[in-house]
């Protein structure tokens, strides 16, 4: 699989964040359905509108695999130090990811990457999952057109 490693310090994310379940693949429709929640309560507006020059992530983080649940949170990059937004705030720690791009309609094209990666690519390599969250960058345009481009950023470390 096409990807590139990128070395990133620590950075803020500003957003909303989810309780997302993984029992029986649940996150998959979940993720989804909080997107288009999100899109239809003014929510997303709202996150896109404090800084509209920042790619909008979808963050998956705080992974409880006794409860099988994580967090996921749509966010941006909080490069201003917001206070009082009624959004939450939190840290990604500095790492090295594994940068792959996704091209297709979503969400069935961001999945096949993510099941491609897990499946596929971290088995063949040297690389291990690191501790940082997982992230999904994604870029505008129409989501649901064939061309459509985002990227899933894996944190990674060498075995």
């Amino acid at each position: 699989m096409d990807h590139r490693i990128v070395l990133k310090e620590a950075f803020k994310v500003i957003g909303k964040v989810f309780k997302v379940s993984t029992k029986e693949g649940q996150e998959l429709q979940q993720i989804p359905e909080l997107w288009n929640t999100c899109n239809s309560d003014g929510t997303y507006e709202k996150i896109c509108s404090i800084d509209s020059r920042q790619h909008i992530l979808g963050i998956c983080m705080d992974f409880e695999h006794d409860k099988k649940q994580f967090s996921y949170m749509i966010a941006i990059e909080d490069v201003n130090d917001l206070k009082d937004t009624g959004l939450e705030t939190r840290e990604i720690p500095a790492s090295t990811w594994a940068v792959f791009t996704s091209v297709g309609p979503m969400p069935h094209a961001i999945q096949t990457v993510w099941q491609r990666i897990f499946q596929e690519w971290l088995p063949a390599t040297d690389f291990k999952h690191g501790d940082a969250p997982e992230i999904e960058v994604y870029f505008p345009g129409d989501p649901s057109a064939q061309d459509y481009k985002c990227e899933v950023w894996i944190p990674v470390v060498k075995k």
